[in-house]
């Protein structure tokens, strides 16, 4: 069993603000918080190369862009874009000094992205594949590498909920030897996924679907024990919802039901295990960013959460880790990805705020 552990923290941490809209960020006693880098548009996924350079998708901008805090005073004093005319750049992942990175339909890579970089000169771009979907609704790309090399990405439903004859539509799938292998079905809007440090299983998360009230379903952490189980969509949601207009069809699979249920309308983003060394005490923890409900009477989410496991990845609990994005009902900030740093820090990027935030120990 698991419970929900959701305390209110009263321990707050003033920030540099620097363009940062506020300073009312709230985190676990103990954790400090600054402004990394700021002024990037909608900044999602995250990636870090052997130089120390961090690499960010720019979902509105159609950029990647590269950022480097080169006097080592904890905030970004270089930005170099290193691709652009992208829709929806949002994915990032490096793999043998190659950095890969996604739009809606394509996904690309730029060889040896460590070399020196000039900020008025694009470096090469090569095409990895264009075999996906192009459709925009839920079209965005989380992608990561496996240690194998291989490539994961998502394709979320062209819908609310639907059934869809292109059988790429909401699933997790692997790029191997040229091909698409399904690993995950059934899955409405994954826009997070990560591999466990110790088991090495797909972790991840999914956006539950829309206009079924305030609080149902809920959206759901997920993981995957056997390739190419199915989920759920759009017959079933969260453990136990079956869907008012699908939900009578027979399509002829079992239900994998979620670890954990993380709330309605939340909407996951973003998710990474805790692999880091600055603090122990979050070893194979995962953070997952909530970027916050759009359709709900009262606005939920808007946090950083932190999932606990038992030694079988079983989750043990869940805790808020940052909040004070939402205020009274007012939204200032939305948080979209959580990634762990080389030196064990961690980094949240906020694409309300246009900025990315670094906590570190006080």
């Amino acid at each position: 069993m698991y419970k929900f552990n959701f305390l209110v923290f009263s321990f707050f941490i003033a920030i540099n603000l620097f363009s940062a809209p506020h300073s009312d960020l709230l985190v676990e006693d103990g954790y400090a918080i600054s402004v990394f880098a700021s002024e990037i548009d909608s900044p999602r996924q995250i990636a870090e190369g052997i130089d120390g350079r961090i690499y960010v998708g720019s979902r509105r901008s159609g950029k990647v862009i590269a950022l480097r805090d080169t006097d080592n005073n904890g905030v970004v004093d270089e930005k170099i874009v290193v691709a652009e005319g992208l829709t929806f750049a949002t994915g990032v992942s490096l793999w043998d000094g190659d950095l890969y990175f996604s739009e809606i339909n394509k996904i690309w890579k730029i060889e040896n992205i460590s070399q020196p970089l000039v900020s008025n000169s694009l470096p090469v771009k090569t095409l990895v594949t264009d075999n996906l979907p192009s459709e925009e609704w839920h079209g965005w790309k989380w992608i990561k590498h496996d240690e194998m090399g291989n490539l994961y990405t998502n394709v979320g439903a062209p819908c609310n909920v639907c059934e869809s004859d292109d059988k790429r539509f909401a699933s997790i799938i692997r790029l191997q030897n040229g091909s698409w292998d399904y690993i995950a079905r059934g899955v409405r809007n994954s826009v997070g996924f990560d591999f466990h440090p110790v088991s090495k299983k797909l972790y991840f998360t999914d956006n539950g679907r829309d206009w079924l009230g305030d609080d149902s379903p809920s959206c759901e952490l997920n993981k995957v024990d056997s390739e190419g189980a199915f989920f759920g969509f759009p017959y079933k949601h969260a453990k136990n919802i079956i869907d008012p207009e699908f939900g009578n069809l027979n399509p002829g699979f079992s239900f994998i039901d979620p670890i954990a249920e993380l709330g309605a309308h939340v909407a996951p983003t973003g998710m990474a295990f805790y692999t880091g060394n600055m603090f122990q005490e979050f070893k194979n923890n995962i953070f997952i960013t909530l970027h916050g409900s759009w359709n709900r009477s009262s606005k939920v989410g808007y946090k950083v959460i932190r999932v606990s496991l038992d030694s079988s990845g079983n989750v043990i609990e869940i805790n808020d880790f940052i909040t004070g994005w939402l205020q009274d009902q007012e939204v200032v900030g939305r948080p979209s990805s959580p990634f762990v740093m080389s030196d064990g820090s961690i980094l949240i990027a906020d694409d309300k705020a246009n900025v990315i935030y670094r906590v570190t120990k006080t």
